[in-house]
């Protein structure tokens, strides 16, 4: 995810360090900003089980027993909230679309902006994508994404930056799960995905109808009833969408309504 709380005058370029965060002792690079033992507090933490709805893949996810808070005391200045640790809607949508259609990214050069846990990227790789990249601005989740990867025994490469001020990567197509939840950061990702669709690069969108959706810009491909970023598991279903996103065509006719 991209943290809106951690937002700079001066965006950071792209790290472009390839930091798949896989067991050390295996010679996988780990970005060495993060304090030492990350990695193994998570592995030790945050229970590894399947997700809602995407029962076919696993990952480490918080419980109330996890205890971030320590992680967090341990790295005041680089711990962010730790989106990466739960699910969300967006994203559990974009991964059972692209499981129950791997035509989707098979045999493609994949983007997962925003990755957080590496949930939609997995997925990809899953459904026989040719290349995947799990972009994100916080470390933490990188970690997190290739941990999560090695637990469902796929190969994600992650990459480090905020890529929505730049043109797009060499991919073919561009996945975005819940980066619609603050108006600015909404804005940056619209505008990415236009650059996205003048080099030709197709982009999908998963996300529970939030508020800063540019609706008009999506053509709803698929909902799921399912839960939600901060939904304890108690909770009543909500729709998990998702979309394509469109050319502008001017006419200010959207094609997704709630």
């Amino acid at each position: 995810m991209i943290d809106h709380r951690q937002r700079r005058s001066a965006l950071p370029e792209p790290d472009n360090r390839r930091i798949e965060a896989a067991d050390g002792s295996e010679g996988t690079a780990v970005d060495t900003r993060l304090p030492p033992g990350v990695l193994q507090f998570i592995r030790t933490n945050l229970p590894l089980g399947p997700v809602p709805s995407v029962p076919e893949i696993r990952l480490y996810k918080a419980s109330p027993e996890s205890g971030l808070w320590r992680m967090a005391e341990t790295d005041k200045q680089g711990f962010g909230t730790p989106y990466w640790a739960y699910s969300w809607g967006g994203g559990l949508a974009l991964a059972r679309y692209i499981l129950d259609h791997p035509r989707t990214v098979a045999g493609r050069r994949v983007l997962d902006l925003g990755a957080g846990s590496g949930i939609v990227a997995i997925a990809a790789t899953k459904s026989g994508a040719r290349e995947v990249i799990a972009a994100d601005t916080d470390p933490y989740a990188l970690a997190a994404t290739g941990l999560n990867a090695q637990a469902n025994a796929v190969t994600v490469s992650t990459l480090y930056g905020d890529l929505t001020g730049g043109p797009p990567p060499a991919v073919d197509i561009v996945l975005v799960g819940d980066l619609f939840y603050e108006r600015e950061l909404a804005e940056r990702v619209t505008a990415f995905l236009d650059r996205c669709l003048a080099a030709h690069v197709e982009a999908l969108i998963g996300d529970p109808w939030r508020e800063f959706l540019p609706s008009p810009r999506l053509r709803l491909l698929a909902e799921y009833p399912g839960l939600d970023f901060g939904n304890g598991t108690t909770a009543a279903p909500r729709s998990n969408a998702v979309f394509s996103f469109e050319p502008d065509g001017g006419d200010g006719q959207g094609s997704a309504s709630a």
